[in-house]
């Protein structure tokens, strides 16, 4: 819930929509746009490709502007590329990301 009320403030503060962000065509851009070839499936990053973005990511306007200018090895996404609602979309997905499972909860690390 509290991730929701972060996003829609973020959005508010950005831009106007159409639709509210959706998490599942999030999940799907992520996909065709191939920002899981460097940020892996469930966006949790891998420290030779590119890092983790998910399930906290940092705030929607230096995740946008970021993408757009970015300053490291990624190509940048320009509007032309992915519009502002996919990447509001794409946001929601990294929101809605689950907290990985605590060490203790996970068996074969605690033998």
């Amino acid at each position: 819930m509290m991730r929701r009320v972060v996003l829609a403030a973020a959005l508010m503060a950005g831009a106007l929509f159409a639709q509210p962000p959706n998490p599942t065509n999030g999940r799907k851009l992520f996909t065709r746009f191939g920002c899981y070839q460097c940020h892996q499936r469930e966006a949790q990053g891998a420290a030779a490709t590119g890092p983790r973005l998910g399930p906290h990511p940092i705030p929607f306007a230096r995740f946008t502007r970021y993408v757009r200018q970015p300053t490291g090895q990624m190509p940048p996404y320009t509007i032309k590329v992915v519009k502002d609602a996919e990447l509001a979309d794409i946001y929601a997905f990294l929101e809605s990301l689950p907290d990985p499972p605590a060490v203790k909860d996970i068996p074969l690390l605690n033998q």
